[in-house]
């Protein structure tokens, strides 16, 4: 690892244009580049990111997962390449200067992926939603049992060795891409951890949460993925 270690920020954003420059002012300075996949917003999420100071890359298929590997694609192309990369959410909803503590295990040797758990951290009422909650319970156990991971979320708020987030060969372009990270790396036989973090009401509605439709969707897609690589 580099000295001082190279980290990159990714961000999958759909109409976000409240939220997102909030999130990027809170990005520690440790970081290298923050990089925004806008993920077609019909609203200026794109140029609040890009005069917030982000690396702003555009993909028009919507889907959480298919941002998150357009934004890789592009650190990719840098001739340096980071030691670790951070996924946050752009909702406002995680505290990004917690990422201090997210990346800590990795920089100590001590782990190669880190979850930030709301589970484990403190959560302002009504800022996740019952089926969120039940979500994430039934998600964890049915990894422990099935897969033998040992998680307690599914929080977007993560850091992973680069390198190592490449040989995963991460493919899932929309719902799945949180738990297929984390059975990928469990079955890889990456060294993992979760550190607890916080988490407020976001700004906005959520696209997945707020709907009916998502929220059918998001767990169908996560225990599809669970079964699919059992």
């Amino acid at each position: 690892m580099q000295n001082p270690p190279i980290i990159d920020v990714i961000i999958p954003a759909y109409n976000e244009e409240k939220s997102i420059p909030k999130v990027i002012a809170e990005i520690p300075e440790m970081v290298r580049h923050i990089v925004v996949a806008n993920n077609n917003s019909t609203d200026q999420t794109g140029n609040a990111a890009h005069s917030a100071g982000a690396v702003v890359v555009f993909e028009a298929q919507k889907g959480y997962g298919k941002a998150c590997l357009t934004a890789m694609d592009w650190i990719k192309t840098q001739e340096i390449q980071p030691d670790i990369v951070v996924f946050l959410d752009g909702d406002y909803s995680d505290y990004p200067h917690e990422m201090l503590e997210l990346v800590q295990p990795i920089l100590d040797g001590k782990a190669d992926m880190v979850i930030g758990s709301r589970a484990l951290g403190k959560r302002e009422a009504g800022s996740m939603t019952f089926p969120q909650v039940f979500g994430n319970w039934l998600a964890t156990t049915m990894m422990k049992y099935i897969q033998g991971a040992k998680f307690s979320d599914l929080g977007p708020f993560r850091a992973i060795d680069w390198q190592k987030l490449l040989h995963l060969n991460m493919v899932d372009q929309n719902f799945g891409w949180t738990i297929e990270m984390q059975i990928k790396a469990h079955k890889a036989g990456l060294r993992y951890t979760e550190v607890p973090v916080n988490y407020r009401k976001r700004i906005g509605v959520s696209k997945v949460s707020g709907t009916v439709k998502g929220v059918f969707g998001a767990g169908y897609k996560i225990i599809f993925t669970i079964f699919k690589y059992w």
